[in-house]
């Protein structure tokens, strides 16, 4: 990557506005099911009692609750101010602050661990990212992400399918990353990126997972405006979203698994894990 590229982009600025005040919202949402790797992650990372580490892009603070837990000393930092209200409630053991990749307010090697659960979908330059992360993490310290899989789950594409269905048209503005910044969202690939970013001894893998929601709840974020799939429904027409809802009922047919709660939902899901060492 040139050292003259702007460490921001569009794509940067079109994240800050779709998660702009949603933090109770994706909390009830999608906040539940971003939640299922913690436990994951943090092994992957080595977190432990008294280690020194970073929650990166915390969120409602799920991860970082999960190394409060551990004994870890947690410093927890999101772009979005809503989010740090949460975690600033929910996990008040925590050391808790706004900060945007790809710049971090810390000096060098100030980390044990460093995490940062499905945070490298949502930054429009993730090597730069990354190698922020690396500079924080302390030699010999250790990296642990999360990214959702370029090889999505059945479950993963309801919300998008539906929309398809509706013949709704994603604004132009919410583009996909750079191709220059883009990688390959495999095992492979995402360690690669770490690899690329200076880190050691880089693995990545595949995690599968069912999240149990309810037809209204996995809506829910979507319907008020939540993530690029919120912005998008939000931008058709009152007529094109009814119609959207409508597919998204059809749809969600085949993953109802019990006759006694018709709103019940098990969405399979597909993650990716990497870990690395500075």
């Amino acid at each position: 990557m040139p050292q003259s590229a702007p460490p921001t982009t569009a794509f940067d600025t079109n994240e800050r506005t779709a998660w702009a005040g949603h933090g109770a919202v994706y909390a009830a949402s999608f906040g539940r099911l971003c939640a299922r790797p913690a436990g994951r992650l943090l092994d992957a990372a080595g977190v432990s009692a008294h280690h020194r580490v970073l929650d990166v892009g915390t969120g409602p603070g799920t991860v970082a609750a999960a190394a409060v837990a551990r004994g870890a000393l947690v410093t927890a930092v999101d772009a979005e101010p809503s989010m740090l209200e949460l975690v600033r409630r929910n996990v008040p053991q925590a050391r808790s602050g706004l900060a945007t990749l790809p710049e971090l307010p810390f000096p060098d090697g100030e980390f044990d661990a460093v995490v940062a659960n499905f945070v490298l979908n949502h930054v429009g330059r993730p090597l730069l990212a990354l190698a922020e992360l690396r500079r924080v993490l302390r030699p010999g310290g250790r990296l642990a992400v999360t990214i959702w899989s370029g090889s999505p789950a059945p479950g993963q594409t309801l919300l998008p399918r539906a929309l398809q269905a509706a013949g709704a048209v994603r604004p132009p503005h919410l583009g996909p990353l750079d191709p220059a910044d883009d990688f390959a969202r495999t095992p492979e690939g995402l360690a690669g990126l770490l690899t690329a970013a200076g880190l050691r001894d880089a693995h990545g893998r595949t995690l599968d997972f069912d999240h149990a929601t309810t037809l209204d709840e996995w809506w829910s974020g979507p319907a008020a405006g939540v993530a690029t799939v919120g912005l998008t429904l939000l931008a058709q027409p009152p007529a094109v979203r009814a119609e959207a809802r409508r597919h998204y009922e059809r749809l969600a047919e085949e993953y109802r698994t019990d006759p006694a709660q018709p709103d019940a939902l098990l969405l399979p899901h597909r993650a990716l894990l990497a870990s690395a060492t500075r």
